[in-house]
């Protein structure tokens, strides 16, 4: 089956967001004096912003509310978004695949402001059919609910989409879902939760073109 069309995870796949989310983590949590500079910078990578909170909360005061500090956190964000970068050649391959034809889409975990935030910082908002955010559906990542929405808006075959992920939360989704997972590792590994690895975005249209509907789960590609 021929792939027709590309979901593409955002954070961390097609803009380098992580250092951007921790300092937006720690602004947010220092308005009320809580310091979290020790937890490393990717401890929540393609982790919903819920189970942040949730994993946070018991450093924070009684005061603290949920919407309080996901507003606090989405302001610093957004405020700084100029700071965002493209990972290497994702501008490049996304432009290469819409002229080769083929549809894109976004399916985030993060919230509709954030995911806002980062598609206007790459000036992809014309490019991508539509997007799907943690705020569009019942259950983020791992849950199929995102991707399974997208191919349905897509009118696709799951197997004709393929998904572009960096974290096993994205991965194990798309898999779920049915579509064709293509992780983006930069160790490059064999990935059993993957179709294809690549550490090069740049090789995602020769992989589509490619792609075979017998090939086997896990196979690596450099």
């Amino acid at each position: 089956m021929t792939i027709r069309a590309v979901a593409w995870d955002v954070d961390g796949t097609l803009v380098d967001s992580e250092p951007l989310h921790h300092h937006a983590l720690i602004a947010a949590c220092g308005n009320w004096n809580v310091d979290i500079s020790d937890i490393p910078e990717d401890s929540f990578r393609g982790v919903h912003m819920k189970d942040v909170w949730k994993a946070l909360q018991p450093r924070m005061p009684a005061s603290a509310t949920w919407n309080e500090w996901d507003r606090a956190n989405d302001d610093y964000y957004v405020r700084h978004r100029h700071v965002l970068k493209p990972m290497p050649l994702a501008i490049d391959t996304v432009k290469a695949l819409d002229e080769a034809g083929i549809t894109q889409i976004c399916v985030s975990n993060a919230g509709r402001v954030i995911l806002d935030a980062n598609i206007d910082a790459l000036g992809l908002a014309d490019v991508m059919q539509f997007t799907l955010s943690l705020d569009d559906v019942a259950k983020g990542k791992p849950d199929p609910e995102s991707y399974a929405t997208g191919v349905a808006r897509l009118k696709l075959r799951p197997d004709q989409t393929a998904a572009v992920e960096d974290s096993a939360t994205g991965r194990r989704a798309a898999r779920a879902a049915g579509l064709v997972v293509i992780a983006y590792d930069l160790g490059c590994g064999r990935l059993a939760d993957a179709d294809y690895v690549t550490n090069d975005l740049s090789r995602i249209l020769s992989l589509l073109a490619a792609h075979r509907p017998e090939k086997k789960r896990g196979a690596g590609g450099a």
